[in-house]
């Protein structure tokens, strides 16, 4: 997602396919946590509560690893990491297809 003030937010993939991503809302999402609004961030992405601290958590120590010995991507190659990005991956899917057939208050539009 994209943030410009004054301009409307748009998903470069969404002005591809002409639909949301799977991913679509995370932003939103994040936004509404931030500011303490939980339900409404869990309206926004039912994911949001998985995907954020898991990106969070791979990004601050791949900085931290970045930091100590100048390394990129002892984080996230993990086999634990790994297999919890792919369950999430997996999960993103899974409500994507789900929002599309009307589950979770329908797509993102």
């Amino acid at each position: 997602m994209l943030f410009v003030p004054g301009i409307p937010t748009f998903c470069p993939l969404r002005l591809m396919l002409h639909m949301p991503c799977p991913s679509c809302g995370l932003t939103r999402a994040a936004r509404l946590a931030l500011v303490g609004d939980w339900a409404g961030a869990a309206r926004m992405h039912p994911l949001c509560f998985a995907v954020l601290p898991y990106v969070g958590f791979v990004g601050v120590g791949e900085c931290a690893t970045h930091l100590c010995d100048g390394s990129w991507g002892s984080w996230a190659g993990r086999p634990a990491m790994k297999r919890i990005g792919a369950g999430i991956l997996v999960a993103l899917v899974a409500v994507w297809i789900a929002r599309e057939i009307g589950a979770f208050g329908g797509p993102d539009r």
